[in-house]
C-alpha cells in the first residue's frame, strides 16, 4: 500500500512537471525569457481565481442545491466522520443533484470544498458503498486533486490558446517557405501545433494516476476496500446504461489512453490487493447494508430522463 502511494505520487509529480516544463517551452518558443514568464502568469493567474470560483460555478452548472443536516442527517454523519479521519480542519459542504445519472464528484479546496451527489447515487448504493465513495471524495480534497486537475486544466487551455498562435503562424510561414524566403524553423511550430494533445493526454494520465491515489486513501480513511470495490462495481454497470439510454446504438470502446478514470476492473483489483494490507486499529463505520437510499422521503425519486443543457453538461 505504501509502495503504491509513493509510485502514485511520483506519477502525478512527473506529470504536473511535464505540463509546466511544456508550457515554458512554449512560451520560450514564442518570446523568449519573457514568454516562459508570461505563460507562467497566464497559467497561475486563472487558477488563483478559480479556486474560489470555480466550485460554485461547477455546482450551479449542475444545479446542485445544499443538503442540509436535518434533510440527511446520515449523510451529514459520514461526511463528517470522513472528514475528521482524513484530518481536514472543516468537512466540505454536501449538495443534492436532481438528476437520476448516478454522478458524484468533489470541488474546492479548505473551507470552499464540497462533495455533489446525485440521486441516482444515493438510491442506487447501500449505506456501506456510500461510505466507501465519500472516503474517496474526501481524499480527492485531501490531496488537493482539485486544485491539481484544475491547475492542469489550466495548463491545457492555455497551450490551446499558444496553438492558434501556431496556426496562425504557420498560415505566415507556409507560402514564405515555398517561395523561398526566409521563414521561421518548422520544429517550433510543429510543437505548438501539438502542444494541446500532448497537454491532454498528460491531464487525462494524471486524472487515471490520481483515481488511483483517491482509492487508495479512500479506503484507508473508511477501512473498507471492499465497501468501495462493490460501488465502483454497480456505477460502472449503471452509468452504461445511463449512456445506452441516452445514446442507443452508440455504445463505445474507449481505449485506456483516452479515459478520465482508469479501467474500473484494475481500480477493482487493487482495491482488493490493499483489503487485507490494511493497518491494524482502524476501524469501519458500521452502517445497515439494506440497500435502502441515505434520503429523507420528502424528496421525491428524479424519473425525468437526462438531458443535455446549454452548458454542455448530461445530467
Amino acid at each position: 500500500m505504501f509502495t503504491q502511494g509513493v509510485r502514485n505520487l511520483l506519477q502525478s509529480a512527473a506529470l504536473v512537471a511535464g505540463m509546466v516544463g511544456m508550457l515554458l517551452a512554449l512560451g520560450w518558443l514564442f518570446a523568449g525569457v519573457f514568454g516562459m514568464v508570461w505563460a507562467l502568469a497566464v497559467g497561475i493567474i486563472p487558477l488563483v481565481v478559480s479556486i474560489r470560483v470555480y466550485p460554485t460555478l461547477i455546482l450551479k452548472m449542475y444545479g446542485a442545491k445544499p443538503l442540509t443536516a436535518a434533510d440527511s442527517p446520515q449523510m451529514h454523519a459520514i461526511v463528517n466522520e470522513m472528514a475528521r479521519r482524513a484530518g481536514l480542519a472543516e468537512p466540505p459542504s454536501i449538495h443534492y443533484i436532481p438528476s437520476a445519472i448516478p454522478l458524484i464528484f468533489s470541488v474546492g479546496k479548505g473551507k470552499n470544498s464540497a462533495i455533489a451527489i446525485a440521486d441516482g447515487v444515493l438510491r442506487l448504493l447501500t449505506l456501506r458503498e456510500i461510505v466507501g465513495v465519500v472516503g474517496h471524495e474526501v481524499s480527492h480534497i485531501r490531496n488537493s486533486d482539485t486544485w491539481v486537475m484544475s491547475f492542469a486544466d489550466v495548463v491545457t487551455r492555455v497551450t490551446r490558446m499558444i496553438s492558434l498562435l501556431g496556426q496562425l503562424l504557420v498560415i505566415v510561414n507556409l507560402p514564405l517557405y515555398i517561395l523561398g524566403e526566409h521563414s521561421m524553423p518548422w520544429v517550433p511550430l510543429l510543437l505548438m501545433l501539438l502542444a494541446p494533445t500532448l497537454s491532454a493526454l498528460l491531464q487525462l494520465s494524471l486524472s487515471r494516476t490520481r483515481e488511483f491515489e483517491a482509492d487508495l486513501w479512500g479506503a484507508r480513511i473508511s477501512g473498507d476496500p471492499a465497501g468501495l470495490a462493490s460501488a465502483l462495481a454497480k456505477l460502472e454497470i449503471s452509468q452504461q446504461r445511463a449512456a445506452e439510454k441516452t445514446l442507443p446504438g452508440m455504445r463505445k470502446v474507449e481505449p485506456s489512453l483516452l479515459r478520465t478514470h482508469p479501467i474500473t476492473d484494475e481500480r477493482i483489483r487493487r482495491l482488493r490487493d490493499i483489503e487485507h494490507e490494511m493497518y491494524p486499529g482502524l476501524e469501519t463505520i458500521v452502517c445497515p447494508d439494506d440497500g435502502g437510499p441515505c434520503l429523507p422521503p420528502h424528496l421525491e425519486e428524479i424519473t425525468r430522463q437526462p438531458r443535455r443543457h446549454l452548458s454542455g453538461l448530461w445530467h
